[in-house]
């Protein structure tokens, strides 16, 4: 499959020396760099911020694909533009009412615009804005942490976002993010999904070079 991008998702990576697995994720072949931004509020965790996707993006031409976990992501829009994002998604649940004009900021910024549903959220709740999104990002675990476990109802999600997707006759990415391994891969991609984030999966392969074309194959 071609058109399947994989994007390793860098919560899973060694902190510690990030340039370096940076690097080893854009020579391994991966197609997008995810980044899961996390403010200890919207989820139980805490991640990194604008600084980080500021120093990834001296260090590979690859997309960022900033992820927000956030309350308030609107706040925060123009500066993780700023520090490079290609692509910025918000998550429904965060945003609620303000979701078509938090898209349209991200948007007035420059920068690719995303909507997120956790994996208990009707996408019925989203159709409203399909048109105004690069992308569509559906949770397969509840976000927070890595290393979760699929939650296999996020297969009924994905095939009723690409409905969506496709009746809107636009260009829209799929994406799924959640316990993505080469035991469910070809699910997800059934589903339609697009683009495949995966954390433990690529970093704790001894050869990620294979397992990011295993995935986009299998």
């Amino acid at each position: 499959m071609e058109n399947i991008k994989i994007a390793p998702s860098i919560l899973s990576a060694d902190f510690s020396k990030m340039g370096e697995e940076i690097i080893s994720l854009e020579n391994s072949g991966a197609d997008i760099i995810h980044c899961d931004v996390m403010d200890g509020v919207f989820v139980p965790n805490i991640t990194f911020g604008i600084k980080m996707v500021n120093d990834i993006r001296k260090l590979t031409k690859l997309p960022l694909d900033a992820h927000l976990m956030i309350i308030n992501p609107e706040n925060y829009v123009e500066q993780f533009a700023k520090a490079g994002a290609d692509f910025i998604t918000v998550h429904y649940e965060a945003c609620k009412e303000k979701l078509a004009s938090v898209l349209q900021k991200i948007k007035n910024a420059g920068v690719k615009c995303g909507c997120v549903i956790n994996p208990d959220t009707d996408p019925e709740k989203i159709k409203d804005v399909v048109p105004l999104c690069d992308m569509i990002l559906v949770m397969s675990v509840f976000p927070g942490f890595g290393g979760q476990k699929f939650i296999p109802s996020a297969l009924d999600s994905l095939r009723k976002v690409k409905k969506m997707i496709l009746d809107s006759k636009k260009d829209i990415l799929l994406e799924i993010d959640g316990g993505i391994n080469l035991e469910n891969v070809s699910l997800v991609k059934d589903a339609g999904a697009d683009v495949i984030v995966a954390g433990n999966t690529v970093f704790s392969a001894s050869d990620r070079s294979e397992i990011i074309k295993k995935l986009r194959e299998n």
